[in-house]
């Protein structure tokens, strides 16, 4: 009974730690290629990263305004193959700018944004395109 218990332990232990996807096979539930997706949490250990809620951004994307319930709210994403993610901290893509490419962002607040600050719950405008 030990054994199982461990085993069980181990399961859900290896549940909590959220795993952000890889780029170059980034698919939606219904494996359609993605242009970008973009999550609630990030952890300081960088397997722990890219958990809690997300989103899926096709291409093309056009944002003025990300919805209010995620408005300042991304810590990690993740941008697919020959795609292009730019965000920006304000409306109507004003403000500080910043483009990521093909890759994993484990941490938000690692990006910067100005002189002294970061991207951590910053995004509020997005422009997604793949080629």
């Amino acid at each position: 009974m030990e054994g199982f218990q461990a085993l069980m332990l181990c399961l859900l232990l290896s549940g909590a730690l959220a795993v952000c996807p890889d780029p170059d096979v980034l698919l939606d539930v219904n494996g359609e290629r993605v242009c970008a997706r973009l999550f609630e949490d990030s952890d300081v250990l960088y397997e722990r990263c890219c958990g809690g809620g997300y989103f899926d951004i096709k291409s093309p994307a056009d944002v003025p305004s990300i919805e209010r319930v995620w408005n300042d709210r991304i810590s990690s994403l993740v941008v697919g193959p020959r795609c292009e993610l730019t965000v920006w901290n304000k409306r109507n893509k004003l403000g500080y700018r910043r483009k990521f490419l093909k890759g994993i962002q484990y941490r938000l607040v690692e990006a910067g944004k100005g002189l002294f600050g970061n991207w951590d719950d910053s995004i509020t405008s997005y422009y997604c395109i793949c080629k």
